[in-house]
Parts: C-alpha cells; sequence; structure tokens
C-alpha cells in the first residue's frame, strides 16, 4: 500500500524497508501481469512504488509509465529496473494518483496492492477515478484492488504490534465509525504511519458508473473468482467506447 499524498509522502521514510516488508506479497503479480500483456501496453500504474509489480510486468515485454508520490520509493524503482534489465522499459514519474502527470492516453492503467484506499472522502476519489479515465483510449481499461475489513481481521490485529516479517513490525489502529485504518509500519531504524479509508464494494460500483465506467467485473481474489462477499475485491472497468 502506497501513500498518495500531496505533501511529504511517509514511503519515503521506509522506502528502503518496503520490499522486505512487502516481501510475502506475491498472489496479485501474475493477475496485473496477464492484464498488461492482454493489453499491448504502454500501461500507467498508479502508485508504482519500488516497482513490485511494474517489473514484471516490464520483464514480460510491457512498457510502463510509473508514477509515485515517493521518491524514494522511484529511487528504489529504477534501481531494481535497471538490475532486472528493463530500466528502458520503465518510464517513472512523481506525481499523485489523484492527478497523474501523465498526458499519453493508453489501453490500461492499473491502482495495484490497494493504493486507492490512500484517498480520504468521495470527492477525492470521485476525481481520481475521472482522471484514470481520462488517461484510458475508448475501450481501455482501469484495474485495481481494494479491501473492506472483516470483523474477524478487525479484532485480531486491532492497536497490537505484529511481527510481519522477520524484525519488522506492523500496528493496525482500526476506527470503524470512520471507516480508516492508521497502519504504522518500524524496524529497528525505519518508521512510519500511514492512513487508509475503505469503502464497500456496493460504494465502489456506485463511484465507478458515476464516474464514467462500465463495470467489467468485479473478482474476489486474483484468481478471478466472482466475488462472493469477504475483505478484498478487484475491480476490473472499462472505458466505453
Amino acid at each position: 500500500m502506497r501513500q498518495m499524498s500531496r505533501g511529504e509522502s511517509p514511503y519515503d521514510a521506509i522506502a528502503r524497508l518496503y520490499d522486505p516488508w512487502s516481501r510475502s506479497v506475491t498472489e496479485d503479480v501474475g493477475f496485473y501481469v496477464e492484464e498488461a500483456v492482454a493489453s499491448g501496453g504502454p500501461v500507467v500504474e498508479l502508485g508504482v512504488g519500488t516497482g513490485r509489480i511494474a517489473c514484471p510486468v516490464a520483464l514480460a515485454g510491457v512498457s510502463v509509465i510509473g508514477v509515485d508520490s515517493s521518491a524514494a520509493m522511484l529511487e528504489v524503482c529504477a534501481e531494481r529496473a535497471a538490475a532486472a534489465g528493463v530500466a528502458d522499459l520503465l518510464d517513472l514519474r512523481l506525481g499523485d494518483l489523484r492527478d497523474p502527470p501523465v498526458r499519453e492516453r493508453v489501453p490500461l492503467v492499473t491502482c495495484p496492492f490497494r493504493a486507492y484506499l490512500h484517498m480520504r472522502g468521495d470527492d477525492e476519489r470521485r476525481h481520481a477515478l475521472r482522471r484514470a479515465h481520462e488517461l484510458l483510449v475508448p475501450g481501455g481499461r482501469l484495474v485495481f484492488d481494494v479491501f473492506t475489513p472483516g470483523a474477524d481481521d478487525i479484532a485480531e490485529t486491532d492497536g497490537r504490534w505484529l511481527e510481519r516479517e522477520p524484525g519488522i513490525f506492523e500496528r493496525a489502529d482500526w476506527d470503524t465509525s470512520a471507516r480508516t485504518l492508521t497502519l504504522s509500519v518500524r524496524d529497528d531504524r525505519q518508521a512510519s504511519t500511514m492512513v487508509l479509508a475503505w469503502l464497500d464494494p456496493e460504494e465502489w460500483h456506485a463511484l465507478l458508473v458515476e464516474t464514467g465506467f462500465e463495470v467489467v467485473a468485479c473478482y474476489g481474489w486474483f484468481d478471478r473468482r466472482p466475488y462472493a462477499g469477504g475483505e478484498d475485491s478487484v475491480w476490473i472497468a472499462r472505458r466505453p467506447t
């Protein structure tokens, strides 16, 4: 999850911690690579971060315009792309997903790993979705994933420091009235805190329709099973022709 703030990004402080922190998150990579290859590219990835998705997409031969609000995360991404030999396929740009610095029109815009949850309020969400819509060619697709926490998850994690990876700790402070998650991450040298805000799937569907999209699919996981309740939802929305 990558912060898209208008000021300094909280991800700057943990840019070198981000990959070790998220190393177990691999289930979405193949899904986004498949979508990128099917689109033919280029792809705009909003919240590109350290290139966890973008570098595998580039390795599949698809060019990526990667936007992120954290200069430090983009620095790590550039290093990762160079090490993988795909630097020429990544165009990295510092900017906000609510108003990405992109003039190109593309067949696919992605926003992986719940990055849209960094928006606060429906006005921000509408603006971001409309900007994504503007980036697409007619028939182009927006693909993203979000979550709606379950009561069990909240009860098990609320207010507790948990060791997510060796030496890396994560704390979730849930506010079910405001529907926000204050997420803190630290090791013995680096720390940061960020706020996420969630919606129910019905609300995401309504916002997509309101901002001009046709909803193609809502999956319950990256294996493309139909959404049937649960915490995760994966969306494919289309700009009409």
